[in-house]
């Protein structure tokens, strides 16, 4: 092929029609190129994508939503936290918040979101705002992450942690934010990457079981004020490590409970002092290592044996996100939506 300065000789040489002919080539081949380049440098971003071009508004479709709150507001609150300045959900954030409305009618699911502005005027308008709102005990609210520390041991470590740069500064905010969340006001916190299948609204002081060497905190439910979250705020800012992934997350939790029960293993203890921690079936059935397992078909009838101890299952997301499947199939994951978000999973059916 000729090189570019041949081509640009020939432009000079040729008729006016082979001229415009070479030119339109040469833009074409580069702009290509550029293209190409540009498409596997940048790629489409994970959890985004599917999103782009869905409607921003849409009929609620579910014809019973969960019931209305009463007038005076209820015990129990569930919250959900989006640490980063999203505000468009994806399909399994959707399908956690609308899992845990179905499953807690009474109770109010309070969604707080960093990206949210205190306007209702001017919220975001997107497919999965807009699915929430069907759900008349879901709540979504602006995040201060800096009035949410304030008042706590957090408060100093989040004034340093903004000023410098921290590896994984989004899971340690939300790390962060979940334990000074229930401490301030109490309830049931979920990450987004759960599907509930059963009131939670029995359990307090409570957290699971990831493995037989880690407790994991992307379920916890505690009263207002406790020990043991005040205790985990305290070694938070102690022993902060912002170079270990999960060393204020999962590792933080497992430490804190066996200095509560003075263990010096999981398996010593399950309850001491209040405080109780769940076999793993509760909440993480399916170990991060076999996450692919969500994405496998299953006979509807093995349902029930595998998740007969599970109040919650736990998809992983960090591991999973980006794993393509169809709505309607019967992998695992598709037949989680489809029994226990159905509003979620109808939306999903037209676009996935």
């Amino acid at each position: 092929m000729p090189s570019a300065p041949s081509c640009a000789l020939l432009l000079l040489r040729g008729t006016l029609r082979q001229r415009v002919c070479t030119l339109f080539i040469m833009v074409f081949k580069f702009t290509f190129v550029f293209l190409m380049i540009y498409w596997h440098i940048v790629g489409e971003p994970k959890n985004q994508g599917q999103l782009y071009n869905l409607p921003a508004d849409l009929p609620c479709p579910c014809p019973e939503p969960p019931m209305a709150l009463p007038s005076s507001s209820p015990p129990g609150n569930i919250f959900f936290l989006e640490t980063s300045d999203r505000t468009n959900p994806n399909f399994l954030f959707m399908c956690s918040v609308e899992s845990a409305a179905r499953a807690h009618p009474k109770s109010r699911v309070v969604v707080l979101m960093k990206g949210l502005l205190g306007d209702s005027a001017s919220q975001p308008q997107n497919l999965g705002l807009s699915l929430l709102r069907c759900f008349p005990n879901v709540q979504m609210l602006p995040l201060d992450l800096e009035a949410l520390f304030r008042g706590t041991p957090l408060a100093a470590w989040h004034s340093a942690a903004r000023a410098r740069w921290e590896p994984y500064l989004l899971p340690v905010l939300s790390d962060a934010g979940r334990i000074a969340l229930l401490w301030k006001f109490g309830g049931i916190y979920l990450d987004t990457d759960f599907i509930v299948l059963k009131s939670l609204q029995n359990l307090t002081n409570t957290l699971g079981t990831q493995s037989r060497y880690v407790l994991n905190g992307a379920f916890l439910a505690f009263e207002r004020g406790h020990e043991f979250m005040a205790l985990c705020m305290r070694d938070f800012v102690a022993h902060y490590n912002r170079w270990v992934w999960g060393h204020q997350g999962p590792q933080l939790l497992t430490r804190v409970f066996k200095k509560w029960c003075a263990i010096r293993s999981l398996g010593e203890r399950q309850a001491c002092r209040g405080v109780t921690t769940l076999p793993r079936e509760a909440f993480y059935p399916i170990p991060w290592q076999n996450w692919k397992k969500y994405f496998e078909d299953i006979r509807p009838e093995e349902l029930p044996r595998l998740l007969n101890a599970t109040y919650a299952v736990h998809v992983w997301n960090k591991k999973s996100q980006g794993t393509r499947f169809r709505a309607t199939s019967r992998a695992l994951l598709a037949q989680l939506h489809a029994r226990y978000c159905p509003t979620t999973h109808e939306a999903m059916k037209m676009y996935l």
